[in-house]
């Protein structure tokens, strides 16, 4: 049951000021009005009476002008206070107009995305876009009908009946009006820090490049890339959470390269790189935390080259290498963990060589070794922890040549040796490196 003596209340949507019922108000105003008069009037005559020096009493005539001067002050308060109220109502009554008039426009802009024409679907982007901007209050609405368009079905074959030209344009233009608005965090109309949702998209292109994922949930879970060039280069993951994993990476060129992790959470794991050009290379991962776990490279190359690992903890466990060529040479360890254990090598080339350990923690522990080309060669371990236990090598190729050990450890305890070449060649150890060599046979310090 409603309570009538209650403000009405708030509605969402609603633009009219939260006032109480003029029928109530106006016979409380007058009442009030009564009383201050009342109390005004005897008021003003005890102090006329005390401040008069005479001892005559004070005539009616200067209590009743007191009285109406004073009233007056109040009256022309209260008529301030109606002009506000009406005020009031005349900003609900335009934000009424506004909102009416918003709603017409996000109703017109569906309908032109749903339209069988491409270039009425290109307008329905623009016009929906636009009105993500001018609209703060449903701006995730809008943004959500875009990734939504994204996420429908989408035929990539130009032979294919259900083929629409036209249609990669549209999603071409979706995917870079998103791009532009993720650049500048503190822009009036940023969309970073919302929810965008590409779960199970297929994408042969687009510009993600130069993106700022700082808040939200960003969801490419169960993605499919299979051609054409997809760019997130020189993106910066500084918070939130961005979901790759459960992905599929089989053709064309999808580069991550040159991009900053310093915050969130990010998450590549049991993604499948079987085809095209993958590249994660030159990126710097200095906080929060980076999932590559229990992924599969069957083909195709795959780049982590040249990147710098000094805060994040990254994780590359459980993975399988079984074909193509993945490569994290040249990479730089000096700060945090990065996990690599428990992965199998058996077919295609793994190159780990040329990087530099010089303050992480990082673990091959638990690798099996059987068929695979792996080359750890050309390294230099200066301060890092780096861990080989427990590993198996039982086909395949593993080098570990030309690399230098100065400082820091390194182990191969408890890991097992039965076939396949494993190559220590040219070593060049000081001192003060501390080497466990498990099933390999010790190499002396040979370099003050």
């Amino acid at each position: 049951m409603t309570n009538s003596l209650q403000r009405r209340p708030h509605q969402d949507g609603r633009h009219t000021p939260n006032l109480w019922p003029v029928w109530l108000v106006a016979p409380g105003a007058l009442l009030l009005v009564g009383a201050a008069a009342f109390g005004l009037y005897h008021g003003a005559e005890l102090l006329l009476s005390s401040e008069s020096t005479e001892k005559k009493p004070v005539g009616v005539q200067d209590v009743i002008k007191t009285t109406v001067t004073v009233l007056t002050l109040i009256g022309a308060v209260l008529a301030a206070l109606y002009a506000y109220r009406k005020q009031l109502l005349e900003e609900g009554t335009s934000h009424r107009a506004d909102s009416t008039q918003l709603t017409e426009r996000y109703a017109k802009a569906a309908e032109q995305l749903g339209h069988d024409q491409a270039a009425v679907r290109l307008a329905g982007v623009y016009a929906m876009a636009r009105l993500a901007d001018d609209w703060p209050e449903q701006r995730q609405v809008g943004v959500d009908v875009l990734c939504a368009y994204l996420r429908m079905p989408y035929e990539t074959d130009t032979t294919a009946p259900s083929f629409r030209h036209g249609e990669r344009e549209v999603r071409l233009t979706i995917i870079r009006t998103i791009r532009n608005h993720l650049q500048d965090p503190s822009a009036r109309t940023t969309w970073c820090g919302l929810d965008l949702d590409f779960t199970g998209a297929t994408f042969d292109g687009g510009d993600f490049s130069g993106s700022t994922y700082s808040g939200g949930r960003i969801s490419f879970r169960g993605s499919t890339f299979c051609g054409g060039e997809v760019d997130f280069r020189g993106s910066t993951y500084s918070g939130g959470e961005v979901d790759f994993g459960s992905s599929t990476y089989s053709g064309g060129e999808v580069d991550f390269g040159s991009s900053t992790y310093s915050g969130g959470a990010v998450d590549f794991s049991s993604s499948t790189f079987c085809g095209g050009e993958v590249y994660f290379s030159s990126s710097t991962y200095s906080g929060g935390a980076v999932d590559f776990s229990s992924s599969t490279y069957s083909g195709g190359e795959v780049y982590f080259n040249h990147s710098t690992y000094s805060g994040s903890d990254v994780t590359f466990d459980h993975s399988t290498y079984s074909g193509g060529e993945v490569t994290f040479g040249g990479s730089t360890y000096s700060g945090g963990e990065v996990f690599f254990g428990g992965s199998a090598y058996s077919s295609g080339e793994v190159t780990f060589g040329g990087s530099t350990y010089s303050g992480s923690k990082v673990s091959f522990d638990r690798s099996t070794y059987s068929g695979s080309k792996v080359l750890f060669g050309r390294s230099t371990y200066s301060g890092s922890k780096v861990s080989f236990d427990r590993s198996t090598y039982s086909g395949g190729e593993v080098s570990f040549d030309h690399s230098t050990y100065s400082g820091g450890e390194v182990t191969f305890d408890h890991s097992t040796y039965s076939g396949g070449t494993v190559g220590f060649e040219h070593l060049r150890i000081q001192a003060a490196a501390a080497i466990q060599w498990g099933p390999f046979p010790a190499i002396p310090v040979n370099h003050p």
